[in-house]
C-alpha cells in the first residue's frame, strides 16, 4: 500500500435513511432491481466498510492483492480462460454457472454505477470494495446459493454474517419478512447466516489462486462442505429470463 492510498483518518460515511427508505420501496416492487440493492447498502454501511479493509489489508492475501494491484474483474470477464479450464475447476464451475445463467463479470459493475457507488475513496480501499463486489458470483458458486430469490436473500444472510454491513442486514431483514410465502425460505436465510458465521472469511480467499482447484477442496479449505437444498423462487422477470433460453 502506498502512503498516498492509506489516509491516517478514514473515510466518512455518513447515514442516509431517505436514501435506503426510497431504495427499498424500489427493490420490493421489483426484486430485480439490483442498482438499488447498492444504494441500500451504501446508504447504510456506515464505516463498517473501513473496517472491513483494514481487515483485509492486515491479511497475507490483503497485502499481496494491494501491492499486486490485482484486478479481480479482468480475470473473471477473461471466460475462455475459464471455461479452458479442467472440469470440476472452480474457474470453470464459475464460468458454467455465469453461462447458464446468462450474465457477466462487468453486470454488477453497471448496477453498482447506476446505483450511485462512488468507488473513488482512494486506490487501496476502491481496489477492496471492486474485489468484494467482483466476488459476488464467485460467493454464490462456492456456496451453492443460486440467484433465485431465496439464493440472493441467503448468500446476503451468509454475506452480512461475513462482513457484519448493516446495509446488507437491513436487506436480509426486509428479505426475510418478505420470505413468509416461500416454504423453508427462512429456515434457509437463518441457516445461511451461521454458515457465515462457521466459514472462512471469503473477503480474504486468494480467488485468482483458488480458480485452478477442484471446486471440492476450495469448499473443503472455505469450510463450505456442507451445501443447501432449497427450492428456487424466481421472480417474474427472472422466470422470463429462463423460459427464453
Amino acid at each position: 500500500m502506498s502512503e498516498s492510498s492509506a489516509p491516517n483518518s478514514p473515510p466518512k460515511n455518513p447515514i442516509r435513511l431517505g436514501d435506503a427508505w426510497r431504495a427499498i420501496r424500489e427493490v420490493i416492487a421489483d426484486p430485480d432491481r439490483t442498482d438499488q440493492v447498492f444504494v441500500i447498502i451504501d446508504a447504510l454501511s456506515g464505516n463498517s466498510g473501513e473496517r472491513q479493509f483494514r481487515r483485509f489489508a492486515a491479511t497475507p492475501v490483503g497485502r499481496r492483492v494491494l501491492s499486486e494491484e490485482r484486478d479481480l474483474l479482468s480475470v473473471l470477464g477473461d471466460r475462455d480462460a475459464l471455461h479452458a479450464l479442467p472440469p470440476g475447476t472452480l474457474g470453470r464451475v464459475y464460468a458454467e454457472f455465469m453461462s447458464s445463467e446468462q450474465i457477466s463479470a462487468d453486470g454488477l459493475v453497471a448496477a453498482s454505477e447506476s446505483g450511485g457507488r462512488d468507488p473513488a475513496l482512494n486506490v487501496d480501499r476502491s481496489r477492496f470494495g471492486m474485489r468484494l463486489r467482483d466476488s459476488h458470483d464467485l460467493w454464490h458458486t462456492v456456496t451453492g446459493y443460486g440467484r433465485d430469490l431465496v439464493g440472493e436473500a441467503a448468500l446476503l444472510a451468509f454475506t452480512f454474517a461475513q462482513t457484519r454491513n448493516p446495509g446488507i442486514g437491513f436487506i436480509v431483514a426486509v428479505a426475510y419478512f418478505k420470505s413468509g410465502g416461500f416454504p423453508g425460505a427462512r429456515k434457509v436465510i437463518r441457516e445461511a447466516y451461521r454458515r457465515g458465521r462457521r466459514s472462512a472469511w471469503l473477503p480474504a480467499a486468494d480467488w485468482e489462486d483458488l480458480l485452478g482447484e477442484e471446486i471440492e477442496e476450495v469448499r473443503g479449505q472455505l469450510g463450505l462442505e456442507a451445501l443447501p437444498e432449497y427450492a428456487e423462487m424466481r421472480s417474474t422477470a427472472g422466470e422470463l429470463a429462463l423460459k427464453s433460453r
